[in-house]
Parts: structure tokens; C-alpha cells; sequence
């Protein structure tokens, strides 16, 4: 017979194996080994289990290899150039500086309150809910660059000025809010409904909003090559801009629901996303819950383990006279490994694949032991294939009820009423 914890998850947290102690010190960028990016991720697992992470991890490692592809041969190549190298190096100091302080306030400060949010109809929409509506939200972000040398070049990509968000809502008053961050190229609001089954949440009275992150749909320039491309192709301190940036927006968005009256509200990420949620719990307490999802935790790690952007990125680095720890540190504004959580332990919940190869499951546990060993929940799949969905969806809704988010009667409603896709 099944143990309570397999009947929740085939892959038991006590079944990752990992030899080597990560981080043995503060600042994380200076103790965490310069081989990480090599390290191994194991399970002990039996059985279907065992086939399940295996046939997956090798789906994953075909996937990583063309986004590897597509990224070292049209993002990352710019990021090296060595006018933008020069730059980096000139202005890395600063960003480092505001890591090692440990304080996420410094950076990230709180946007200004009043912000005119427009509101229109979309008529692109995958789901069309039987009760409620569906509004798109935008508004122009007054974020500027927090570095003074990097506003002008930053504010000059001016269709990134203005951010997005689809918002799910019923009629009958504010509900609990789920605010859901995509992935990397991953942002159409479709996609990620879906993919994170937001329509059967939403079925259980909670409203969503789903964000726009910044150089992503809406927001990418006009001869962007791809969603999320300005994202990375500016370099280290650009990206370091362009996630403040993100929390900027996020912020807004939630000042919004609070003048709408919304009660609670948390947040939800996936991959990028996941990253990018665990940094927003670094800085709001207003948050309900955080729950990032295959996330990663250090941007410089994950380019140095795909390939071909490993090698690409590594002779960079060589021409720039930076070593890996250099580079961590550049990023380090930006990771949520660098502040204490502004929740408590029993707030966080992260779900990672054991066969993911895109965010290794080494990031989720690194985030883990940062927060103090939260609730985990390992599925047997990988990056894009959640397989046994439905085990960690009911999950998760345990945990939001377990934690008072939850809406009525409602809240028990059965995973199974949604598509055989989240199972």
C-alpha cells in the first residue's frame, strides 16, 4: 500500500540525492562551487517512477539544446560584444554592492500609488469563463533604471514602457487573486492558463491575473526576434534593469487589486516566472503564498550548463577578464538567494521535475535550503511535461486552503473536472 506521501507525489523529497554541500557561506555567489554548473542530479526512484524522470530528463535535454541554440546564436552574442562587455565591467560594482547589503528595499523600491490603469475587452481569448469576465489591464510604467548610467539606453525601447496583464474576474465582488508570471518566450496568456490550469482555480472562485513581463508580447520590440529577446541581449546590468523593471510592474498591478478591494492575493511563476516570484516575495509582504515552478535561482549558472551558450558564455567571460564568481556577482541584485523571504516558512511551496534539465532540479533544492526547507513537491516529469499534474494541482490547493486562501465551498471541488492534459 502507498505511503501518504506517495499518494501525493511519486517522488519523495528524501529520494534527490545530492553529495555535495552547495553553499557554505555567505555571500551564496562566492561559496557556491565553480562547478555547479556540472554537477549531477540524482534520484533514487524504482519502478515507473524511475521511467517516468528518465524518458522525460532525455526529452528535456533535445529541447534545451535548440532553446540553447536559438538563444547563444541571436541573444547572448550581443551580450559580448565588447562595447557592451566594457559597460558591464564599468558598472557591475554598483549592483553588486546593493547584493551584498542583502537588503531588497535598497533596489527594489516601492512604485508610486495612482497609476491610471486603462481596461478593454480582448477578443483573443482561450477561455471564456460562465461566470464573471475577463478584462486586459495596461498601464505605463513609470519605472526608470535604478543604475543612473543606464536610464537613457533603457527607457529608449519605448514599446517595453508600456505593461500588461489579462485579468480574470467574477462579478459579484473582489475575490482572493492569483497573480500567475510566465516563462521565458512563454507569454501568451493561453498558453499559461493551460499549462497552469488557471481555469479550474478560477472555477473555484479565485480571480487570476496573468502579468506581461517585460520584453515579452506586447512589450518586445518591433524587430525582436523572438518573445523575451531583449530580455538577455543587452548585457549583465540590463538584465539587472529589466528584472527590477518586472517587480516594478508586478507592484503596480497589485496596488490595483488593493484599490479594488481584493482581499489577498499571491503569486505564481513559472520558470523565469518562478525566478522572478521568488525575488517578488523578497520584497512584498503583502503576498498571501509564493509557489515558483521549475524555478531557476542563478541566470548565470543555467547559461554556463546548456549548450552551446556554456562555451559561448565562457569565453566571453575570458575576453572580459571576469570569472563565474565575477558573473554571479554582477547578477546577484536579481536572485532571490541574495535576501531573506519577506514570508513566513509556511507560505512557500515550490514544485520542481525530477527529470527537468532546462531549470535542474539542483535550483529548486538551492531555494529550498534558502528557505529553509518549505514545502516541496517533485514531480516525475520535466521542464514541459508535468506529468502527474493533477497530484501536485491538488497540492497546491491543499496548501491554499491549509494557509486561509481559500473561497468557500467551492475550493473542494474536484481536479479531475479539468482537462486529462493537468493529470
Amino acid at each position: 500500500m502507498a505511503s501518504p506521501a506517495q499518494r501525493v507525489s511519486r517522488v519523495a523529497n528524501q529520494a534527490y540525492r545530492q553529495s555535495k554541500l552547495a553553499i557554505t557561506g555567505i555571500p551564496w555567489w562566492q561559496h557556491l562551487p565553480e562547478d555547479f554548473p556540472e554537477w549531477q542530479d540524482e534520484f533514487e526512484l524504482n519502478g515507473v517512477a524511475k521511467l517516468m524522470v528518465a524518458g522525460t530528463k532525455q526529452i528535456d535535454n533535445v529541447i534545451r539544446t535548440s532553446l540553447a541554440t536559438m538563444a547563444g546564436l541571436l541573444a547572448i552574442p550581443t551580450t559580448l560584444r565588447p562595447k557592451q562587455v566594457a559597460i558591464d565591467r564599468e558598472q557591475r560594482a554598483f549592483y553588486e554592492e546593493f547584493a551584498r547589503n542583502g537588503d531588497a528595499d535598497a533596489f527594489y523600491q516601492r512604485p508610486k500609488r495612482g497609476v491610471s490603469m486603462r481596461r478593454q475587452k480582448s477578443n483573443y481569448l482561450q477561455y471564456r469563463p460562465n461566470i464573471g469576465h475577463i478584462d486586459l489591464l495596461s498601464f505605463d510604467s513609470a519605472f526608470e533604471a535604478v543604475n543612473p548610467a543606464l536610464r537613457e539606453h533603457y527607457s529608449s525601447y519605448e514599446r517595453n514602457a508600456t505593461a500588461w496583464a489579462e485579468h480574470w474576474q467574477h462579478d459579484d465582488k473582489p475575490r482572493p487573486t492569483i497573480i500567475v508570471i510566465h516563462g521565458f518566450t512563454a507569454d501568451p496568456y493561453w498558453l499559461n492558463s493551460r499549462f497552469l490550469a488557471m481555469p479550474w482555480f478560477y472555477e473555484q472562485g479565485y480571480d487570476v491575473l496573468m502579468v506581461t513581463l517585460p520584453f515579452h508580447g506586447k512589450r518586445q520590440g518591433k524587430f525582436s526576434p523572438f518573445s523575451g529577446h531583449g530580455y538577455f541581449s543587452h548585457g549583465f546590468c540590463h538584465m539587472n534593469e529589466t528584472v527590477a523593471h518586472a517587480i516594478h510592474d508586478i507592484r503596480v498591478f497589485m496596488d490595483y487589486l488593493e484599490d479594488q478591494g481584493v482581499p489577498q492575493m499571491g503569486v505564481n511563476g513559472i520558470s523565469l516566472g518562478g525566478y522572478t516570484s521568488a525575488l517578488l516575495a523578497c520584497v512584498e509582504d503583502r503576498l498571501a503564498f509564493c509557489i515558483p515552478n521549475v524555478p531557476v535561482v542563478s541566470i548565470i549558472d543555467i547559461m554556463l550548463e546548456w549548450f552551446p551558450t556554456g562555451p559561448i558564455v565562457r569565453t566571453g567571460l575570458k575576453l572580459a577578464g571576469m570569472s563565474i564568481t565575477d558573473a554571479r556577482a554582477a547578477v546577484a541584485v536579481q536572485s532571490a538567494l541574495s535576501y531573506p523571504t519577506k514570508l513566513p516558512r509556511d507560505r512557500l511551496m515550490l514544485i520542481a521535475g525530477a527529470g527537468d534539465r532546462l531549470a535542474p532540479p539542483k535550483h529548486t533544492h538551492l531555494l529550498w535550503e534558502h528557505w529553509q526547507r518549505c514545502r516541496l513537491h517533485w514531480f516525475p516529469g520535466n521542464h514541459l511535461m508535468h506529468l502527474d499534474q493533477g497530484r501536485y494541482l491538488k497540492a497546491m490547493r491543499n496548501f491554499l486552503q491549509h494557509i486561509g486562501f481559500a473561497v468557500g465551498a467551492s475550493a473542494n471541488a474536484s481536479v479531475e473536472t479539468t482537462s486529462t492534459a493537468h493529470k
